[in-house]
């Protein structure tokens, strides 16, 4: 099994940095063999806000998340920048959890690669 931490930065729309950063989580995801983990910290937090409603033909990231979650994947989400942005834990998408810096040292440690976006 090969094991992969992706840390994402950027906020859920604006840029493409989480959008690319989970597709390529998404897309090793797929493949046999692989753990994959996703945590969000800083505007990435919102990435993981439940009920995302975007125009037709736009990517949505709360997808996104489900697609990697469904597949085994695990979805951690700062929650000290959850708290800095308003955020309250009914409020993240199905799959994500509110997560810790000690857990994402520990996502670390376990990793074989780390990926920052």
């Amino acid at each position: 099994m090969s094991k992969t931490l992706f840390i994402l930065n950027d906020p859920p729309y604006g840029t493409e940095r989480s959008y690319n950063g989970l597709r390529l989580a998404g897309s090793l995801a797929k493949r046999e063999g692989e753990l994959v983990r996703v945590f969000l910290i800083g505007d990435a937090a919102s990435c993981a806000k439940r009920d995302q409603k975007v125009p037709k033909g736009y990517y949505n990231l709360e997808v996104m998340l489900r697609a990697i979650t469904k597949r085994g994947g695990e979805v951690g989400v700062c929650g000290t920048c959850m708290d800095a942005r308003g955020m309250a834990e009914g409020e993240l998408a199905e799959g994500t959890s509110r997560s810790t810096l000690d857990e994402l040292t520990d996502w670390t440690l376990w990793a074989e690669r780390v990926v920052t976006f």
